[in-house]
């Protein structure tokens, strides 16, 4: 069974950064895509980035692209989540998921991924 956990979270002043690292184990990491959604209060669950199984190649939601930045090391079986010049509106609770799809599939709706993780909260301050 795959596990997932989150960490990294935590509160920002609006324009800081913040590193998000999901750990995964349980099965072969680089037989997964990966995925990085966030949560609000009172909203959907929003898809924000996906890497590919091998790393090389990545997708973003474009409200995102140019701040945040996902990467994989599949030696440490983790996946990260850059987040940069973070604004208010991001302020949400982050999941980490994993996708089966592959080799090269760029999953981004939640209902391509099996496995998803506690989450950590980002607070981000005006």
């Amino acid at each position: 069974q795959v596990q997932l956990v989150e960490s990294g979270g935590g509160l920002v002043q609006a324009g800081g950064s913040l590193r998000l690292s999901c750990a995964f184990s349980g099965r072969t990491f680089s037989r997964y895509a990966m995925g990085w959604f966030r949560q609000a209060p009172g909203k959907e669950r929003e898809f924000m980035a996906s890497i590919s199984r091998s790393g090389g190649g990545t997708n973003y939601l474009d409200s995102v692209k140019g701040r945040f930045t996902i990467s994989r090391d599949n030696a440490k079986n983790t996946v990260y989540l850059q987040m940069n010049n973070l604004k208010p509106e991001d302020t949400a609770v982050y999941y980490c998921a994993a996708s089966p799809k592959g080799p090269i599939v760029l999953p981004t709706r939640s209902d391509e991924y099996d496995y998803w993780g506690q989450g950590t909260q980002v607070t981000v301050s005006s």
